[in-house]
């Protein structure tokens, strides 16, 4: 690839266009309203969010045996905060300084 030409990233992408790449090569975040916060006090570790996440945004992490979730896949559907049992997670909009993760 010449330096005159760039990767092409999603949002250069045609609509319905598809990718040479593996999605995880793409940060598809930034497509987000809402992002999940987690309240780790309430959070019992079920991992029901990890499964149920459509875009694997949401992690175990077996440090804290908490979940952690990686912002720049997450598209803020809210269906961890929904189907989370132990109500530990909450929508809400990123602040400012937040949006860019």
């Amino acid at each position: 690839m010449s330096k005159q030409q760039h990767e092409k990233g999603w949002k250069d992408l045609a609509l319905a266009a598809v990718s040479p790449k593996a999605s995880t090569e793409f940060l598809t975040g930034d497509w987000k309203t809402f992002m999940p916060v987690n309240d780790v006090e309430k959070c019992v570790g079920c991992l029901i969010c990890v499964m149920l996440c459509p875009e694997g945004a949401a992690r175990g992490c077996s440090e804290q045996g908490k979940v952690v979730f990686d912002l720049n896949f997450c598209k803020g559907c809210g269906i961890c905060a929904n189907e989370c049992p132990a109500k530990a997670l909450t929508m809400r909009m990123p602040e400012k300084d937040e949006e860019g993760v």
